[in-house]
């Protein structure tokens, strides 16, 4: 039996069993990462996209993504990939190939690679490998995640990165439980990611009946602004996806909580409206 310290699931594993985000699995007593370079997407996005609005705005970056992610929730976008297992991988890119990649499109207004689509955490050891090869060859790094990592590697990863935006899913524990998640781990890798130094922005895809309560919203932009008022926070609309069926996220409400959290932070966007 081993035991995964990568994130807050602590997945104890015995011979030839797979943690709970179906990407590392005890092989004869080591812990083996199955989607280290393995490829499930592939684009060159608009930098706004990820969503990174205060990060070279106007630019693009090369966005690459595998499979697996450390939640469960219920509305994935992206759960094609996120919650299956490697039958979706198009190939291996080894982190040379990626930087080469990289720094093709350039040319193209790229500014480097952001590891994003499904949770990149879970890539560890491949953007470990890959992110200085990046930044060596001018390249910027990028993570759009979940933020669900333990301390002490996400301590050694922030090194490497110059912009993240974590998902702030909500600010009560229990709906964290509910999609699978940590909310004191999402607060202490925001956190960590503003006291290094790396821009950071935030999103907060707003569920009806979820997170939309306005008491427990004003409390999340007070706790962003207490790390500092020029953190970005992204409202992201909800639309029904994958197993959740409630009907979308009226607008009102996103205007709503939209005002709220200008009174703390000094920029705040919608989004998917």
């Amino acid at each position: 039996m081993i035991t995964c310290g990568l994130c807050p699931h602590q997945c104890s594993l015995a011979e030839g069993q797979t943690g709970f985000c179906r990407t590392r699995r005890n092989d004869g007593g080591t812990l083996v990462s199955l989607n280290y370079g393995q490829v499930t997407s592939l684009a060159l996005d608009p930098v706004e996209k990820k969503p990174l609005y205060h990060f070279f705005p106007g630019s693009y970056i090369l966005s690459v993504g595998s499979f697996g992610c450390n939640m469960r929730c219920p509305f994935c976008q992206n759960y094609t990939i996120s919650q299956n297992d490697a039958e979706e991988v198009q190939g291996y890119l080894a982190p040379e190939k990626l930087v080469e990649l990289a720094v093709k499109y350039q040319k193209q207004g790229s500014i480097g690679v952001a590891f994003t689509y499904n949770e990149p955490l879970l890539s560890y050891e491949y953007i470990m490998d890959t992110a200085p090869l990046l930044r060596a060859a001018g390249q910027k790094v990028v993570l759009v995640s979940n933020g669900q990592i333990s301390a002490r590697p996400w301590k050694n990863l922030l090194t490497w990165v110059d912009a993240v935006n974590i998902d702030l899913k909500a600010f009560a524990p229990n709906v964290y439980t509910w999609m699978g998640g940590d909310l004191e781990t999402a607060k202490q890798t925001i956190a960590m990611a503003v006291d290094a130094g790396v821009h950071t922005e935030v999103t907060t895809l707003v569920i009806p009946g979820k997170n939309d309560d306005r008491e427990i919203f004003t409390a999340e932009v007070q706790w962003l602004a207490g790390l500092s008022p020029e953190i970005p926070l992204h409202l992201s609309r909800y639309f029904p996806r994958y197993k959740w069926t409630a009907a979308s996220t009226p607008r009102q409400t996103l205007i709503d909580l939209q005002a709220i959290a200008v009174q703390y932070l000094h920029h705040v966007y919608l989004g998917n409206v």
